[in-house]
């Protein structure tokens, strides 16, 4: 795990790495259709797309449907922000508050690689308000804590989603 930040100021960002026996036009549908991600994530339940896009693009907009058992239910609206077949797919989730900033940025990078694909799945949270900055405001004293836990969140889910990724596209 490549883990950065001591809080949640700092944008820390995690990412995990796996390598797939598969070229890079397998993996790509299976990272770039953010309606298959709830199939590969313990957190993320589902996802539709908004404004009538029914494919990824930069600009294109999705409404995803979170449940964590010590946060409970959320949604977020995301947009995608890179969009480069086969290599790179990444969406930024709209913050909480009215403001234009993201509460974070998720990725995804394939790489051929030793005839197959490496894959990457790295997130950095922030600047925009998040839930997670609900809980720091609540208990300031415990900020490195919070966002050290929610890092290994990330961490051991992305780990879990590069493995369905890895199973399905070496099938």
């Amino acid at each position: 795990m490549e883990w950065t930040g001591a809080c949640y100021a700092d944008q820390p960002t995690v990412e995990v790495t796996t390598w797939v026996d598969a070229p890079p036009d397998r993996v790509w549908p299976l990272v770039s259709d953010p309606t298959a991600m709830p199939g590969f994530s313990t957190e993320l339940q589902a996802v539709e797309w908004l404004d009538g896009a029914r494919e990824p693009v930069v600009g294109a907009r999705f409404r995803g449907r979170n449940h964590h058992e010590m946060l409970g239910e959320w949604e977020t609206t995301s947009h995608i922000v890179e969009c480069e077949r086969p290599a790179v797919f990444a969406w930024a989730v709209q913050g909480f508050s009215d403001s234009d900033e993201f509460m974070a940025t998720w990725r995804f990078r394939l790489t051929p690689k030793d005839g197959g694909t490496e894959v990457s799945q790295w997130v950095r949270m922030g600047p925009g308000r998040s839930g997670l900055s609900l809980a720091i405001e609540r208990m300031p004293e415990k900020e490195q804590k919070i966002v050290f836990v929610r890092m290994r969140e990330f961490e051991k889910n992305m780990t879990t989603t590069l493995a369905a990724v890895k199973e399905r596209a070496e099938a």
